[in-house]
């Protein structure tokens, strides 16, 4: 090879590893991180779900819980009637419902989350294997061999 088409070839190499690193893997991140603040919502969902058929189980016309204030400070709160509830239904609103409605709106927000994580989980996949694609692209213009099955590892 020519020293300047291996330059080319330095050059290309370069602007395929930038690609990666800036591009490639900071999407993958972000979409990881979107993917797991909707596993957090979820598991909030989830946790008032089982808070309310215990409610429900129970029967008890008063309630005692400790509250959240911020910061990780607590008081402890009484609820003369605890058939109704608000739920935070997003954007900072928050709507009352009675306890058989709320696990309703539990049921089908946590429905609607999970499709939205699906499609973060392919999307990352997808961007895996564009990653993956690239990678392949790089040991061709390198002009490496392929490394043995039990040397390769996952790098993402």
């Amino acid at each position: 090879m020519t020293p300047g088409g291996r330059r080319k070839v330095e050059e290309k190499v370069s602007a395929y590893e930038t690609f990666i690193n800036e591009v490639l893997k900071r999407d993958l991140q972000t979409v990881l991180e979107q993917r797991d603040e909707i596993y957090e919502k979820i598991a909030q969902y989830l946790q008032l779900k089982n808070v309310i058929e215990s409610l429900q189980e129970s029967g008890s016309k008063e309630l005692k819980t400790d509250v959240d204030l911020g910061c990780n400070f607590y008081v402890q709160a009484h609820v003369e009637d605890p058939s109704k509830i608000f739920v935070a239904v997003g954007f900072g609103f928050f709507v009352e419902f009675t306890l058989p409605e709320a696990l309703k709106f539990i049921e089908r927000k946590t429905s609607q989350l999970t499709e939205h994580s699906d499609k973060l989980t392919k999307d990352s996949a997808k961007i895996k294997a564009n990653i993956r694609m690239v990678l392949e692209g790089l040991r061709e213009l390198q002009d490496l061999k392929d490394l043995p099955e039990e040397r390769r590892r996952e790098v993402f």
